[in-house]
């Protein structure tokens, strides 16, 4: 299949990080950004003077990393300074540029001066520059002067060019950093008319929109581009047209971040840079942009089918469940102990492959019965699969037999696997090519289900932005606005991901803290498994509530009071609200719609099913109604029939 609509490649893209940006000992982060394919680093003075080694140690172990130093930073309160502290200042900047000399790299990075002492005047600034730039010619180095969103004088990037531009010398130049321009929501298209070659370098960074103190703010809550809620993309388009060609660089203080996984960090920081310059390339088709050559975000249509892994002897109690919800027994894989249920345009695949040869099998065994893959409906299986594998996406395959197709995947949540289905004839056929025909089996009726309306992915809080990036990154949707999900053990935070467009792909992310919450429970004594619950959409929840009595479902049950402070907060009618509470259906409204829940009682490890019901436009997931569903779970002890592992 062609790989379509790809930007064309000028030069490789440059990408930095800063040493600041990712956790661990200095070897562990050069190890760490290096492995993550960056191909320069900032040095953060700090990192380098807490590290026992010469300038000229670091600068060997950078390259024999492959990694160019980009950048020496920070310099701190040079600028206007009166006294006999601006000669001081010039005497620091030499002592910096001899270890700059023996670093190997040639731009140093001052920040616009805090200091109570310092003088303002754009004048007087770019006199200091000018003669800083005739010090730093003869060192052969470069000075890069960076607007603090906080600075005494200068907050501003439009400032700080002034004086860059008054300076007028060929070793002054400016550096630009998105979380300082779009935290003070300064337009970034004046980036525009500052010339290409006097943007010494690029530093990046994204930030959930918080109503604080700047410096706290920045210094703390710093993440990837694409991670948080800043116009980085507008940022990086401005700075397109300037003509720029040096690096992106990294600049992130995010405490989360200091105390996680150095690789994994980086890892999202070189995904992040990536996925950037692609979105920008395509916004920006008349520039020439260095982007890597990939196929466009694809667009997610729904899940296909989610697969479960289990034991023959687990098994029983999982189609029991199945059947109470409605689900027939429609086909048997030709070559695999592997079972369809269906119901509507639900595809439910039961896998006992346990033996540990198969991935399903090494999956049980690690953590039980539980829902390790699900396929994915898209535009474009190929151009998906190539897309991710570009945005360091794991790919997934393993030996198929005769008659088998090769699906395209990669490694999701969880140590899962994430299949990609589109409609050319070997994907759409597989269904009836593989499987083969059974006379349906259900213990009772159908319950009117009609597709997948959203699975819930569970993971280590520290983890969640990872993910949202994996998904964003790679597939056409949109983040929803993060909630916080109030549990007796704690909070949990949770955030959807929904398809742009038509598409109908939800899922909700909830990242836990600790153990003692439902979902930190869950990941523990699941060992770290993902997909925790799965929601079916049906038109008419009533209708569908008779039908899984009849069928013998068992509905988690909701407290009396929930109901009561329901009617009184909606204003319900009496009948309606008792109709709820005897289906004990969750409600929620908003101005858009309605919504309706069932939830299944939990097995396993703490998984559970969902029935839904939307009216209207309602978009969201009854987050007001999970402390609720949370409490009644709490309530009921482990289901007889699955076995603590």
């Amino acid at each position: 299949m062609a790989i379509t609509d790809t930007p064309r490649l000028r030069t490789p893209l440059k990408t930095s990080i800063a040493t600041v940006s990712i956790s661990g000992e200095f070897p562990e982060k050069l190890a760490a950004i290096a492995k993550a394919g960056f191909s320069g680093v900032e040095i953060f003075e700090n990192d380098f003077l807490t590290y026992d080694a010469s300038p000229r140690e670091v600068a060997r172990m950078a390259a024999d990393h492959g990694l160019a130093i980009t950048l020496f930073q920070p310099f701190r309160d040079f600028e206007g300074m009166p006294e006999p502290h601006r000669s001081r200042a010039f005497e620091r900047a030499e002592r910096k540029f001899e270890v700059m000399g023996e670093l190997g790299t040639d731009l140093m990075l001052i920040c616009s001066n805090v200091s109570p002492v310092s003088l303002g005047g754009i004048d007087r600034a770019a006199a200091d520059f000018h003669a800083l730039g005739d010090l730093a010619r003869r060192h052969g180095v470069r000075v890069g002067y960076e607007a603090l969103a906080w600075g005494r004088h200068i907050n501003d990037h439009r400032d700080a060019w002034e004086i860059v531009r008054r300076a007028d010398h060929s070793h002054i130049g400016i550096i630009l950093d998105s979380f300082h321009t779009l935290s003070r929501k300064i337009d970034p298209n004046s980036i525009r008319a500052i010339p290409g070659d006097k943007i010494f370098i690029v530093q990046l960074a994204d930030a959930p929109l918080f109503d604080m103190d700047l410096l706290y703010w920045s210094r703390h809550f710093r993440n990837m581009p694409g991670e948080g809620d800043l116009p980085v993309i507008d940022f990086m388009r401005a700075v397109a047209a300037t003509g720029y060609t040096g690096p992106l660089s990294l600049e992130i203080f995010n405490d989360q971040f200091r105390g996680g996984s150095a690789k994994a960090i980086a890892e999202d920081g070189h995904r992040s840079l990536v996925n950037l310059m692609d979105r920008v390339a395509r916004l920006e088709p008349d520039i020439r942009i260095e982007a890597p050559a990939m196929p466009d975000r694809v667009v997610a249509r729904g899940i296909e089918f989610v697969e479960f892994t289990t034991s023959t002897e687990e098994k029983p109690v999982l189609e029991a469940l199945l059947g109470t919800l409605g689900f027939a027994r429609t086909g048997r894989h030709r070559n695999r102990d592997v079972d369809l249920f269906t119901q509507g345009d639900i595809r439910i695949v039961l896998n006992t492959d346990t033996d540990g040869e198969t991935f399903a099998g090494a999956s049980y065994s690690v953590h039980g019965t539980n829902a390790y893959a699900f396929g994915l409906k898209v535009d474009d299986a190929q151009n998906a699969l190539v897309r991710a594998t570009a945005l360091d996406a794991a790919a997934f395959s393993e030996p198929r037999k005769p008659g088998e197709t090769a699906v395209p995947a990669i490694r999701g949540v969880g140590h899962g696997v994430v299949y990609l289905l589109d409609d050319s004839e070997d994907l759409a056929g597989i269904w009836q090519r593989e499987f083969l025909p059974v006379d349906p089996t259900v213990a009772g009726q159908s319950a009117l289900l009609q597709h997948v309306d959203h699975i819930a992915q569970t993971t280590q809080y520290e983890e969640m932005l990872t993910w949202m990036l994996f998904y964003s990154s790679i597939f056409a949707i949109r983040r929803a606005p993060m909630v916080d999900v109030v549990d007796p053990g704690g909070l949990v935070r949770s955030q959807a991901l929904e398809s742009e467009g038509e598409g109908r792909f939800r899922v909700t992310m909830n990242g836990a803290d600790n153990r003692k919450t439902f979902a930190g429970k869950f990941l523990a004594e699941g060992f770290g498994t993902s997909i925790q619950h799965i929601a079916f959409a049906t038109d008419d929840i009533f209708a569908t509530a008779v039908r899984l009595a009849a069928n013998g479902f068992q509905a988690l049950p909701i407290s009396r009071n929930y109901y009561d402070d329901l009617e009184a907060r909606f204003g319900l009618e009496p009948d309606f609200s008792d109709a709820l509470r005897a289906a004990s259906i969750l409600y929620d409204r908003d101005e858009r719609g309605e919504y309706f829940q069932i939830y299944s009682r939990t097995f396993g490890e703490g998984f559970f099913f969902e029935i839904v019901e939307r009216r209207g436009d309602y978009a969201g997931y009854g987050a007001m109604n999970a402390p609720f569903r949370i409490a009644a779970q709490r309530r009921l002890a482990r289901p007889a029939g699955m076995p603590r592992r």
